[in-house]
């Protein structure tokens, strides 16, 4: 099917979006059409990957012509069930690939980190229909990059709205939140012109929760030996996440999940059982930034969990249903959301606590640490990190990279050292 009309009526740059696709599509069959043994469930995120541009637009565009509102974001922070609860749609926006870096490079300094750079890329190359379909895009001040960024980003873009996120986990950083979810329900009312109902709000969670459960089955499934499915392959279960229909996508992860614990029981695994279990921790990875667990598993190594925003980071915690009222509700929210432990957080413990947790969990080897250029937060943290994980003899490997390709080679090197390092 041709969706090229849809593209045109969007605004997209047609040949630049038709390049980036057959990219796309290049890179995907190489990547992860020829692993072995894949789950025959994967079948599903292959198609849904084939559609990504297509079909997945095409039902946000049609529930726009029957009145809804689609609620683009960047950010785990941005809470779903909000927008689930005023009958909107909640979709990730592009992020994960180095283009229009020039364009994005008339508005921002060179050394911005690719993650910021590469939403402005996306947007002034035409290239994203996730973005020209939002009726609002949601940015969030999770580090400076972004905050400044939206100061520029608001001219690009029909509708912007900015979240403000505390920076301490204090009481007053926790108040602040709150204010904040308040602050976006009233604006989602009054977006869609419907009332955020405690009947509506429940609904929302439990779809959310629902979601979020079978990511954290499939989490679990992972700690077997063999493991039954590849880290290429969780990492985008974990990507597709924030932009596949919710109930669609919670009841094809979950018929994935009872076939990996048939593998289990079968002793059926995508690697080898003495393979070398890695965690991958650090920034978020979107779609389609997949080399890193591309040249992980390339080289022997399995990757057993995701300490990332597309990943654990994004999904670990559910939300407690408790009270009767609105408020009582988003109460119970802000308590689901003051869990997570991105770096903007300082002094960040907790953030800590979860890689030792989930290297134990998922009984990984070793642990890589990957870092985007630039990004402060979680490039700082990976040193204090290394020194405490070391220290507890968990190794580690730290990556600073970004989207392009041009570091492969020495990239494959470090990381084949850092396997034979973990097999000794």
């Amino acid at each position: 099917m041709s969706y090229h009309k849809m593209w045109a009526d969007l605004g997209m740059n047609l040949e630049a979006h038709d390049q980036l696709l057959q990219v796309l599509s290049d890179g995907y069959q190489k990547q992860f059409l020829t692993q072995k043994n894949r789950p025959a469930g994967m079948q599903y995120l292959d198609f849904v990957v084939s559609e990504i541009h297509g079909l997945r637009v095409k039902e946000l565009v049609d529930a726009q012509q029957a009145g809804r509102k689609v609620v683009g974001s960047f950010c785990v922070f941005v809470p779903e069930e909000l927008i689930l609860a005023v009958d909107a749609i909640s979709v990730g926006l592009c992020t994960g690939a180095e283009v229009g870096f020039e364009l994005a490079e008339q508005y921002l300094p060179r050394n911005t980190c690719a993650l910021v750079k590469s939403s402005f890329g996306f947007k002034l190359a035409g290239l994203c229909p996730y973005m020209e379909t939002s009726d609002v895009i949601v940015g969030e001040n999770t580090c400076d990059g972004k905050k400044k960024g939206y100061e520029q980003f608001k001219d690009l873009v029909k509708n912007l709205y900015v979240m403000d996120l505390p920076q301490m986990k204090s009481v007053a950083g926790k108040e602040l939140l709150k204010a904040e979810f308040i602050r976006f329900a009233a604006y989602l009312e009054k977006l869609t012109g419907k009332k955020i109902t405690a009947a509506s709000l429940k609904e929302a969670i439990r779809v959310v929760n629902a979601k979020r459960s079978a990511v954290a089955r499939l989490a679990r499934l992972r700690a077997a030996s063999p493991a039954p499915i590849s880290g290429l392959d969780s990492l985008l279960i974990n990507q597709i996440f924030f932009n596949e229909n919710p109930e669609r996508f919670t009841e094809n992860i979950n018929k994935l999940c009872d076939e990996l614990e048939v593998r289990i029981e079968k002793g059926d695994g995508v690697a080898l059982k003495d393979a070398p279990r890695i965690l991958v921790s650090g920034c978020p990875m979107a779609v389609p930034n997949w080399k890193i667990p591309a040249i992980i598993e390339q080289n022997g190594a399995v990757i057993v969990g995701e300490e990332l925003c597309t990943g654990e980071r994004g999904a670990r915690w559910l939300t407690e249903i408790k009270g009767t009222t609105v408020p009582e509700l988003i109460d119970a929210l802000v308590e689901r959301y003051w869990q997570i432990d991105c770096a903007v957080f300082t002094p960040n413990e907790d953030r800590l606590a979860s890689v030792k947790k989930m290297v134990a969990d998922y009984q990984a080897d070793g642990v890589l640490q990957y870092s985007l250029q630039f990004c402060q937060p979680y490039t700082i943290e990976s040193g204090l990190f290394e020194k405490q994980l070391e220290a507890n003899g968990i190794p580690v490997l730290n990556i600073e990279t970004d989207y392009s390709m041009e570091d492969m080679g020495q990239l494959a090197t470090r990381i084949e050292a850092f396997i034979e390092r973990i097999k000794q």
